[in-house]
């Protein structure tokens, strides 16, 4: 079990070339970054979909990525494309981060400003240290299963094939060390609504802390 983890972590602002092009035309500061990662069947999408319906002030940027598009996802979970476009963009620095991740490639482009909204990302855990390093200002929330076997469960009950399931808890083991080492805050995903209260609080702490 997970329960009772929790941890908090300072972080300072760095100026960089992803930070300005960020930046609001009008001269204002950067939006809010809340990053969203974990590893999978810790119910990222439903979070980060649940958050931006119920805060106006975010936005979601769309991740893009070269797997295919599961039975059960709506069109609009991921910019779902080929891998010769995807590496196109790559080449033309069009990601904010970009990770190959059991051999299908994975990236956030780069954010526009919407209206002043503050970004929320749902990304893998390389793509949020990725992010970290560019801007050590971005709220990292790393989120964790209330067990194995309920990771387990998600997994299989989204439609991953049986290898793809294995394959995701085996890379869970990797992942959680480095997203705990990352995390600005750690949150346990036992209960949705419960979950999302605690995310828009802390997102709330730092829009009042920036």
């Amino acid at each position: 079990m997970y329960k009772g983890l929790a941890l908090s972590k300072s972080s300072h602002c760095s100026i960089n070339s992803a930070s300005e092009a960020m930046a609001a035309s009008d001269g204002t500061a950067a939006p809010l970054i809340i990053v969203i990662s974990g590893p999978g069947g810790v119910g990222k999408g439903t979070i980060v979909n649940a958050l931006v319906e119920r805060d106006p002030k975010l936005w979601l940027s769309r991740s893009w990525t070269t797997r295919p598009q599961r039975p059960s996802e709506p069109d609009t979970a991921y910019v779902f494309t080929d891998q010769p476009s995807f590496e196109n963009r790559i080449g033309q620095g069009g990601f904010l981060e970009w990770t190959r991740f059991l051999d299908n490639y994975y990236g956030t482009p780069l954010p526009d400003v919407v209206d002043g909204r503050d970004v929320v990302l749902e990304i893998e855990v390389d793509g949020a240290s990725q992010v970290k390093r560019l801007r050590h200002d971005a709220v990292l929330i790393f989120v964790l299963p209330p067990s194995r076997d309920e990771q387990q469960r998600r997994l299989r009950g989204r439609g991953d094939p049986e290898d793809k399931v294995d394959a995701r808890l085996r890379k869970a083991l990797d992942e959680e060390p480095v997203g705990l080492a990352l995390a600005d805050h750690v949150v346990v995903n036992d209960n949705l609504d419960r979950t999302v209260d605690e995310l828009l609080a802390i997102i709330d702490h730092h829009r009042v802390s920036a």
